[in-house]
């Protein structure tokens, strides 16, 4: 279009049309949000599948490279090798995941009905547990009636939620469960993404070189590369923390005689994962659980979860995550604020590794540019010193 040409677009009024052009669009943006929003929605609705899947293969292909390297580096050809690593890859993930729905489900559908069955029964416990304790505290002259009445208070308003909202929350676990099945889709987008690895990668680098000049590349391809390292090792080791965390409680609770073994573990292990509230919001959900069965069953389980996060705190997070994510403590919490506000609870999962990304930006870009910033300045500054002290040394000399 010889319309578009240099020369034109050099002129002053071709800026002028630029800007109208994007503040009509903006306008049309801003009064038809509602109707740009839902078909985003759609949109995202038709490409999540694939998403899913990226993300599954994302986390899948750390232990596929694992099991290529132990189990088939004796074979030479990668065209060979590397689907048969995705092969028994997904194989074993499937396998895990199956075993696990059958001996957590059937528990976890008994723990929900039995709670949903027994909470008359509960409540009716803990308004005698209260109304032994105001009767104890009367007795030792201690007025806590409105402690014991806003107790009451709580406990009826959860009984009446729970017996109103029963079918909607076994509703809420069916969907669930559907929605794991559904999964599978995306699942199995995952197994092509990881077969056609080596091409995506491909395409992504000659990207990546048509993009970027040959300079800036090998400083953009170590800066992706160290996030990649992050972003994968946290996910794993996240992982792996939640299940050691599920298993102990399970543990402690079978020990311990203690009820829903399988629905608290659950809750706990998967509340492990997000950041800093998680854990206190699955003791908390444990412990309320328990209570309506047994306040003591309730005190020992906190006490066990206290010492547990203590534990995983001090000891086995450092193990794991070693110093990749060595990340100052209000980065933390505010990465889970902003992640939080922003996308919910994927962004309060993820909210260590972009504190940790946003960490290593500051520390090996932003304050290496202002140390050579600085620097420069101060040669600069000391060349310009030289050169005014040298002036008169010459002036005097002639």
């Amino acid at each position: 279009m010889k319309f578009l040409n240099n020369n034109n677009l050099k002129k002053p009024w071709a800026a002028y049309t630029f800007a109208i052009c994007c503040g009509v669009i903006l306008y049309l943006f801003l009064s038809h949000f509602n109707i740009v929003w839902y078909g985003l929605g759609r949109l995202a609705d038709f490409v999540r599948p694939v998403f899913i899947g990226l993300v599954i293969a994302y986390i899948l292909n750390p232990l596929v490279r694992l099991i290529r390297r132990s189990l088939f580096r004796g074979i030479q050809s990668e065209r060979i090798a590397w689907p048969i690593s995705v092969a028994v890859g997904e194989i074993a993930v499937i396998f895990g995941i199956v075993i696990l729905l059958v001996a957590l489900i059937p528990q976890i559908f008994h723990s929900i009905q039995t709670l949903i069955n027994n909470v008359g029964m509960y409540a009716k416990s803990i308004s005698d547990l209260l109304k032994n304790l105001n009767s104890a505290a009367s007795q030792a002259n201690l007025d806590i009636t409105d402690l014991t009445t806003m107790g009451q208070d709580i406990v009826n308003q959860v009984t009446k939620y729970l017996s109103r909202n029963s079918g909607d929350v076994l509703s809420t676990v069916t969907g669930t469960i559907s929605g794991i099945i559904n999964g599978g889709i995306s699942f199995i987008i995952s197994i092509y993404f990881l077969l056609d690895k080596g091409h995506l990668l491909k395409g992504c680098s000659e990207l990546n070189h048509f993009v970027i000049s040959e300079k800036a590349y090998p400083n953009v391809a170590d800066f992706w590369n160290r996030c990649n390292n992050i972003l994968g090792r946290y996910i794993w080791c996240d992982l792996l923390d939640g299940l050691i965390i599920g298993c102990a409680n399970a543990v402690f609770m079978l020990l311990g005689g203690m009820p829903y073994v399988a629905l608290i573990s659950v809750v706990v292990g998967v509340t492990n994962l997000a950041p800093t509230f998680g854990p206190i919001v699955g003791g908390a959900i444990g412990a309320f659980i328990l209570v309506l069965n047994n306040p003591w069953d309730a005190l020992w389980f906190l006490i066990f979860t206290i010492v547990l996060q203590t534990i995983d705190g001090y000891i086995i997070k450092p193990k794991l995550f070693g110093g990749v994510l060595n990340v100052p403590g209000i980065w933390i919490l505010i990465m889970i604020i902003i992640g939080g506000r922003m996308f919910g609870v994927v962004g309060i999962l993820l909210a260590i590794p972009a504190a940790a990304i946003l960490n290593y930006i500051y520390h090996d870009y932003v304050l290496v540019r202002l140390k050579e910033a600085r620097r420069q300045r101060s040669r600069a500054g000391a060349q310009t010193t030289g050169a005014a002290e040298d002036a008169p040394a010459g002036t005097e000399s002639e």
